[in-house]
């Protein structure tokens, strides 16, 4: 294979999405009236404790009125210190989180400088805004982005409206169908310097909680094994908690259901 050679006015630089741009190979917007029902990702969280900050996701996917996958993955990483977290048009998400892989990787190689973590929200969000012609017809994509700040030495939260405007949260969000539910009993139990124990413990919560109300958010299913994916981003990096921590998590909120001592 031959590689590209640019001018130097024409050199994408270490932008990995304009270097496709640039041959012809960017993603195209599709004729939206022979998709039929596109598959949607629904609830993701993330929310920050006394190590980092936490991100979870059901597994629930949807076309229209029907479950299109069970064990869909929303939650990704990024690189070592920073994670994203799809709701929306799945398919395009997927490929908006690979490509979003790619130019992490591809920046650091050429540059051979890492980015800082807000110039990380902030290529996510360029990304996001190169999406608004599919998002105009239906194909929107929303995500999380949190990660580990190694220069400040804390957890950090991004969120991003369709048009790519990025906004930094303090504590904790939730988006996507169930969002508003999850958000909600997020707020009822954060609280600073929460343990690594407790912050999965309350994102398993509100998963819960949201998919009680929101019949786009999958709940976890005891019964075939599947259960929220939940990872921590902390000064060691991104780590996916073991299914089997999660399923404990979970049964000890069905047991403080079941005997009567949720909390108010």
């Amino acid at each position: 294979m031959t590689l590209p050679l640019f001018s130097p006015a024409e050199s994408p630089g270490p932008d990995f999405a304009r270097l496709l741009d640039r041959l012809g190979l960017a993603p195209r917007v599709p004729d939206t009236g022979s998709l039929g029902q596109v598959t949607h990702g629904t609830t993701i969280v993330a929310l920050r404790y006394a190590d980092g900050v936490l991100m979870a996701g059901d597994r629930r996917a949807t076309a229209g009125s029907d479950i299109a996958h069970r064990n869909m993955e929303k939650v990704f990483p990024a690189d070592r210190f920073s994670g994203i977290a799809i709701a929306g048009a799945a398919g395009i998400a997927i490929e908006m989180v690979r490509l979003f892989q790619t130019q992490l990787e591809h920046y650091e190689k050429l540059s051979g400088n890492v980015l800082s973590l807000e110039g990380k929200a902030n290529q996510l969000g360029q990304m996001i805004r190169g999406n608004m012609p599919m998002a105009m017809q239906g194909l929107a994509v929303v995500p999380l982005f949190a990660g580990f700040d190694t220069r400040r030495g804390t957890g950090r939260i991004f969120t991003y409206d369709i048009t790519g405007g990025r906004y930094e949260e303090s504590d904790f969000h939730a988006t996507g169908s169930g969002g508003r539910d999850a958000r909600t009993t997020i707020k009822l139990g954060w609280r600073p310097a929460m343990t690594r124990e407790e912050a999965i413990e309350l994102a398993v919560q509100s998963l819960y909680e949201a998919a009680d109300e929101d019949s786009a958010t999958g709940g976890p299913d005891v019964v075939r094994g599947i259960y929220p994916i939940v990872a921590t981003i902390t000064e060691s990096g991104y780590t996916r908690v073991d299914d089997t921590e999660v399923a404990e998590r979970f049964a000890a909120i069905v047991t403080r259901l079941s005997t009567g001592n949720a909390p108010v």
